[in-house]
């Protein structure tokens, strides 16, 4: 396993809220309404952990550009990252 994808995997499990946001997001696009209600937390902690996950490219969203109903997916690194963390 090359060093990116070790930190990827020691950030991603230091946080679980952070880890099954991954695993929400292997199969799915979803919006921040949809993990809040599969997550059980706030909406502002979604959008914060969605938040670090993007800068960490390990996920995308795919309209940026839209106020509400914004769609979220992996990204390449988090599909390479999710079979060691699911």
């Amino acid at each position: 396993m090359d060093s990116r994808l070790i930190a990827g995997v020691s950030y991603l499990k230091s946080s679980k809220y952070r880890a099954q946001i991954v695993i929400l997001l292997h199969d799915n696009i979803m919006t921040p309404a949809e993990l809040q209600h599969k997550l059980n937390i706030r909406l502002n902690h979604v959008s914060l952990h969605l938040k670090e996950l993007k800068e960490k490219d390990i996920i995308v969203c795919l309209n940026e550009d839209a106020k509400k109903g914004r769609l979220y997916q992996l990204s390449e690194l988090g599909y390479e990252l999710y079979p060691h963390i699911k």
